[in-house]
């Protein structure tokens, strides 16, 4: 087998993906993408994470605009950007022009301006403000609604479900360094979301609110024109990561939690086919979800049951519950519960979740019928005698977040995440490791006392709430929804685990579950529909089993609190060991990281030039080599570290 390309090794697809185009004027910066703006700084520091003209689908699905007559100026005190996009649906064509400029005087405005001569259907057409979270949550804004009251507020530290401001003009707030940044907001009433509820690391503004109907039509007649100006005054303190990550472990802060993996019964003959390799991984247990509603039957379970048996990993149920209505859920979970029992009781955790609940119900929707929650979960704790029940929601922490369980009712509460339901590029991706944290302090309030578990969760969404069917991805790139994502497959995917597992750690998670065994959420290659360039089908280990094949045998052993921030560039899981601190790192980034310990380590290292070597090894990061306390990590690398005595 031929190495692979370098991109292969970090991104699992050779998509290429074109550089933004960086514009200045004075200490003014931002990146342009696509059309919009990202990464608005000034003097360096962050101020804005984006803002952008968008065109949704009745999906919530954007569209990608074909951009053309896009014209830029810069004089080193003043940029402008011109342009005009064309947006193609199902027999019909949404047309819109851009303007942008921004001054060295600290003002930024960008103006769009659409119209559609086919009439145009939509979930969500014009601007999208980003506020960024790190240093915000929790800070002090001030309001200025559209008929002009101002009103002072705070962001959200724990995680609003619904819209934590509405009716909205202008926003003011200061950065951590001490800038003050205004973004008025023209042409249509405005609201915002707390975009953490999806791992997002934002807090989104945007035009036309959530009450009013959706999807809905812009006509032949309508005129789409919308401005956002933004004014920075002041100087920043504020100064970027440079140089080296000092890696330092602490004092005992817990203990690592239990590791699991998700099956569904489609990827059951791949998964039974890779047993060999699965066992060596030591999953403290696997997920087997069952849904009625997709044939889901007694033999798909008994197949998934023969997978667990054969990796050696306790089986967990994730009962999707068909039924509406109480009686008709308590006579379904009954049969369930009988079908187990002839199959010996192998289930001592059940979770869930009446189908309904897969689907999202936005704020001020009136929520469709299911059992009673305490209803549903005193009927799941008959059927299955003995059994820790769990639920929550199967789907996005959103879902739990705006439908909690009834306080006491649960054994287990759980959720799933994913990086890409809003944006598929790789820094969005990355980024949402910002909002773990804060994910996993909702979540603790929510539980209230009740232990919680996270997951199966990969890169790739394993079902969309928010339309259809999550995008198949035939042609293997980065996209938003996908089901099959490439990145999976690379170091970027290893890396991205290894944060999540980490993040959540801390958080508290009893139990974490990564999405899959084999498949689009696998953690190795066994064939199957999808692209797997390199790969082909032949077998292989993606770099994500060497993450978690290690760090399942840490399970129960004592986490030491690393003082590592979330927005930079090294995650990292440091345990105490009978001889030893053991710790895994990770670089979230395309560009080396220089990292420096306490003293001389023992390191094995996986990264793009131990790619292939690794693909054929489940040993590969057992065998350490002695290293001086400073080292180099080049892009999306994954570190074993030992530090003895």
């Amino acid at each position: 087998m031929s190495n692979p390309s370098r991109a292969i090794a970090l991104y699992g697809t050779e998509e290429a993906v074109p550089a933004p185009r960086l514009l200045t004027a004075g200490k003014l910066t931002a990146e342009l993408e696509a059309g919009n703006l990202r990464y608005i700084r000034w003097d360096g520091e962050e101020v804005l994470r984006a803002i952008s003209f968008i065109v949704r689908d009745r999906d919530w699905g954007t569209y990608a605009p074909q951009i053309s007559k896009l014209e830029i100026e810069e004089d080193g005190d003043v940029f402008q950007v011109s342009l005009r996009a064309e947006v193609q649906g199902k027999d019909e064509t949404f047309i819109y022009e851009a303007r942008i400029e921004g001054g060295s005087d600290g003002t930024l405005t960008f103006h769009g301006r659409g119209t559609t001569q086919t009439g145009f259907e939509t979930n969500r057409t014009g601007f999208v403000i980003l506020h960024p979270i790190d240093g915000i949550a929790g800070a002090p804004v001030t309001i200025e609604h559209t008929d002009k009251r101002i009103v002072e507020d705070r962001f959200p530290r724990i995680i609003d479900p619904i819209q934590p401001m509405m009716d909205l003009r202008a926003l003011t707030h200061r950065t951590p360094g001490g800038l003050t940044v205004r973004v008025v907001m023209e042409g249509d009433t405005y609201e915002m979301e707390d975009q953490r509820n999806w791992t997002d690391a934002s807090y989104k503004t945007y035009v036309r609110p959530l009450a009013l109907p959706w999807p809905y039509r812009i006509g032949p007649d309508d005129v789409i024109d919308q401005t956002v100006t933004v004014i920075i005054s002041g100087e920043t303190s504020a100064s970027g990561h440079s140089g080296t990550v000092e890696l330092y472990p602490g004092s005992i802060s817990g203990e690592m939690p239990s590791l699991g993996l998700g099956l569904r019964p489609e990827n059951t003959k791949t998964t039974r086919g890779a047993a060999k390799a699965l066992k060596e991984l030591s999953p403290a247990y696997i997920v087997l979800h069952h849904d009625p509603r997709t044939g889901h039957d007694r033999a798909s379970l008994e197949a998934m049951l023969d997978v667990a048996n054969a990796i050696g990993a306790p089986p967990w149920l994730e009962a999707v519950i068909e039924a509406t209505d109480d009686a008709g859920a308590r006579a379904e979970l009954q049969s369930l519960g009988e079908t187990a029992a002839a199959l010996g009781r192998p289930f001592d955790t059940v979770l869930v979740s009446p189908a309904p609940d897969l689907k999202c119900t936005l704020p001020g929707s009136v929520w469709p019928d299911t059992p009673d929650a305490a209803a549903l979960y005193e009927a799941a704790r008959s059927a299955f005698p003995g059994a820790r029940i769990g639920g929550g929601m199967f789907s996005y922490f959103t879902e739990l977040n705006r439908k909690p369980p009834p306080s006491g009712t649960l054994d287990l509460v759980s959720f799933t995440t994913s990086p890409m339901v809003h944006a598929g590029d790789d820094r969005s991706v990355l980024e949402t490791r910002e909002a773990h944290g804060a994910v996993a302090a909702s979540v603790t309030k929510i539980a209230d006392g009740t232990p919680w578990a996270v997951g199966p969760s990969a890169i790739g969404v394993r079902d969309n709430p928010y339309g259809e069917a999550a995008k198949d991805n035939p042609d293997n790139i980065r996209q938003a929804m996908n089901r099959n994502d490439p990145r999976q497959r690379g170091l970027l995917g290893a890396a991205w685990t290894l944060a999540y597992i980490a993040d959540f750690a801390a958080g508290g998670a009893s139990a974490i579950a990564i999405g899959g065994a084999t498949g689009p959420f696998g953690v190795l290659s066994a064939g199957g529909d999808d692209p797997e360039p390199w790969y082909d089908g032949n077998g292989g280990f993606y770099p994500v089993y060497a993450v978690l094949r290690g760090l399942s045998r840490l399970k129960g052993a004592p986490r030491l609190g690393l003082n590592l921030s979330a927005s930079g560039p090294l995650s990292a899981i440091a345990v105490q060991m009978a001889d030893g601190i053991e710790i895994w790192a990770a670089n979230m980034t395309p560009d080396p990281v220089e990292v420096r310990f306490p003293k001389p380590v023992e390191v094995a290292v996986l990264d793009a030039s131990s790619f292939a070597e690794a693909a054929t090894a489940s040993d590969y990061l057992d065998h350490v080599t002695g290293r001086d306390p400073v080292m180099t990590l080049d892009s999306f690398a994954i570190a074993r570290i030992l530090m003895k005595g």
